[in-house]
């Protein structure tokens, strides 16, 4: 294409535009065939979209000779419609800039959106990530050049990526100082099961909203997608407020899983400290007038292959700085919807320099602020890779009514808190501060309060000497929670002491401690063992009393379980203990547990059980007896996503090898 192409002579003029319009319709038509050749479609159109052009010239140049000609002017006007509005190929109009100035029907068509919606904004905006810096570098190359070219191009459509051929061809337009960029969209194709396992790279997780539907079901995808909303919905409220007492890790934990799995590639959940927020009127918070609380990264949850995951780990340490769209929306506690992102850098720059979205491969961007009606705490943000379409006005409405959720329960999580550090006061009073050597032996302990309540559990374990100088150690539950339970606790636990000052089996200790609580209102379980201590030796006489029994795992991880029975304390004056005797060897770990262990749940309600208990605890066997029960706490937890329904406690002994001391 000429950078100024010869003007046509002015009595031809209304024949050609005459004859152009009978083109175009010719063109329309074979566009709409059942197999139409596009591409030959395509350069026939851009040849006309030249020729137009310069019938546009030829009017300007009539119009400066008469000014009042309006017959030139509604000519001009009909060129413009007919030949860019009308033309059967998506056509954009850009500045040297890249800026959308016009696009026509079937751009608007081809994105599934409005004219006015794309217009003013880049066009890279709505290309993918991977396909936008080739987009760029070919754009900036016709404007020098003025030379044609093709590239492959994935646009970001409303339901799905769309391929695309697209040809570039650099205009000059009458009143315009710098030349302008036609693209016109060439074959496409919707490649939607493909472009969706690239995209997700190995993700099982289901599309945000629904596929693009058959023509003329466009009534049934709309309700469809409603649906779906109102289900995701539905299912936060069961996650977030099925709780009689809420625990704000497992909410928040719960709530970016549910949006990356649903209406998401990437959940971002950003709070401020229990005593901070943005409040109504204005940023200030605690911290001074004007200065806006700390915002911390709260949980990160995306896809879930290989470099995805590790993604996840740099974005965790990526604080919502000032100027992000997430400490920005905080701030104001005005939601923000970002369909098109021109700016990477929107949700910050990772530590390697990279911006946030880069990394993760986002498009298009979502965020609301999480607040309860008095102050705002934090923000909820979903970042896509338009794989399934950008976010809509649907979706941010979803968000806003989830934040919304997700406050209720945070604030209601942060008062339970501060009643459960009062709790964990009183509880660490009816556990050891330590617990003693023995020689010999290593003894070591595990305590993890429920997560669901701030009341006093009534788990106890103890290790204290007995009489003729043996060793003894007990671990109970009382039955319930609550300053009632702590004080049946409290008087188990040191009845159990005081006992042992007369009595050496554990059995006769027992059956003294049953007597004393008789006229309690609430019964305990509770496991006894008592060692007698030889070189590389241990002999282990075990009393249980209705508790779930000792556990014996020998160094080569062959476990056994002692015999379980008797009834709990406090329930019948004719009190039975069940009995077992052990010997365990150097290497040999005796473990005390309470059920708490046993009934800990996933979120399909299915408990940790016995089976995994045996399994982690042989795992480690020749570990140090510290490092087993951390492995017991670790995967107990990660099982249950820290959410425990009750107290768990773990007291283990090991036998050492005899040293040279």
């Amino acid at each position: 294409m000429h950078d100024q192409p010869d003007q046509l002579e002015p009595e031809t003029l209304l024949r050609e535009i005459s004859d152009l319009e009978g083109r175009i319709g010719e063109l329309r038509q074979a566009a709409g065939m059942p197999a139409p050749d596009l591409r030959a479609t395509l350069d026939a159109a851009l040849v006309e979209l030249e020729f137009a052009l310069t019938a546009l010239r030829t009017m300007g140049a009539e119009q400066s000779i008469e000014p009042g000609a309006s017959n030139a002017a509604e000519n001009e006007r009909r060129v413009l419609r007919t030949v860019f509005q009308d033309a059967p190929v998506p056509l954009f109009l850009l500045d040297r800039n890249t800026s959308v100035r016009r696009v026509n029907r079937q751009a608007a068509a081809l994105l599934a959106t409005s004219s006015g919606y794309v217009s003013g904004k880049q066009f890279t905006a709505f290309c993918d990530l991977a396909t936008r810096a080739a987009v760029r570098s070919q754009l900036a190359a016709v404007v020098r050049t003025g030379r044609r070219r093709r590239v492959q191009v994935r646009f970001l459509g409303r339901d799905h990526p769309i391929d695309a051929v697209v040809t570039l061809a650099r205009v000059w337009i009458r009143g315009e100082p710098d030349p302008m960029v036609v693209v016109a969209a060439g074959p496409t194709n919707t490649p939607v099961e493909d472009a969706a396992a690239a995209g997700r790279k190995g993700s099982a997780k289901p599309a945000r909203a629904p596929q693009a539907a058959p023509a003329g079901s466009g009534d049934n995808e709309t309700v469809a997608t409603i649906v779906h909303r109102m289900d995701v919905l539905a299912t936060a409220s069961e996650l977030l407020l099925d709780e009689p007492v809420f625990n704000e890790t497992v909410a928040v934990r719960r709530c970016a899983r549910l949006l990356a799995a649903e209406l998401a590639d990437w959940a971002f959940i950003d709070l401020t400290g229990p005593n901070d927020g943005a409040k109504p009127g204005g940023p200030g918070g605690p911290h001074g007038p004007g200065a806006a609380p700390a915002l911390r990264r709260q949980v990160v949850m995306g896809p879930e292959d290989e470099h995805s995951v590790e993604a996840m780990g740099m974005l965790e340490r990526v604080e919502p700085a000032p100027g992000t769209l997430s400490h920005t929306v905080f701030v104001t506690r005005q939601s923000a919807l970002r369909p098109h992102i021109e700016n990477l850098d929107v949700l910050g720059i990772c530590p390697d320099g990279q911006p946030v979205c880069g990394k993760i491969g986002a498009t298009s961007v979502l965020c609301v602020p999480v607040e309860d009606g008095d102050r705002c705490i934090g923000t909820i943000t979903l970042a896509a890779s338009g794989e399934y379409g950008p976010f809509d006005l649907m979706d941010l409405g979803v968000v806003q009514r989830l934040g919304r959720y997700l406050a209720l329960v945070i604030r209601a999580a942060r008062l339970y808190r501060r009643r459960a550090e009062v709790a964990e006061t009183l509880q660490a009073g009816l556990l050891p501060k330590a617990l003693p050597s023995i020689p010999g032996v290593s003894v070591a302990a595990r305590y993890m309060t429920a997560t669901r309540g701030a009341e006093v559990g009534g788990d106890f374990y103890d290790v204290f000497r007995i009489q003729n100088e043996g060793w003894g150690l007990v671990l109970g539950d009382v039955c319930g929670k609550g300053e009632d339970a702590a004080a049946v606790t409290a008087a188990a636990r040191h009845c159990v002491r005081l006992a042992s000052r007369w009595k050496s089996r554990p059995a006769e200790i027992l059956a003294m401690v049953n007597e004393a609580l008789l006229d309690e209102d609430r019964f305990v379980t509770a496991v006894m063992a008592g060692l007698e201590l030889e070189t590389e030796r241990v002999t282990v006489s075990l009393s249980t009393a209705g508790h779930p029994p000792a556990l014996v795992i020998r160094a080569d991880g062959v476990i056994r379980s002692a015999s379980r029975g008797g009834v709990p304390l406090g329930l019948f004056e004719d009190f039975e203990a069940g009995l077992d005797t052990i010997d365990l060897g150097v290497g040999d770990t005796l473990v005390l547990h309470s059920d708490g262990v046993l009934e800990a749940c996933d979120l399909q309600r299915q408990e940790f059980g016995q089976e995994r208990l045996l399994e982690t605890l042989a795992a480690h066997a020749s570990e140090p007896l510290e490092t087993m029960l951390g492995a017991v706490e670790q995967t107990l937890l990660s099982f249950c996503d820290g959410d425990l329904r009750d107290d768990v406690s773990i007291l283990a002994l090991r036998v050492d090898e005899a040293t040279l001391d």
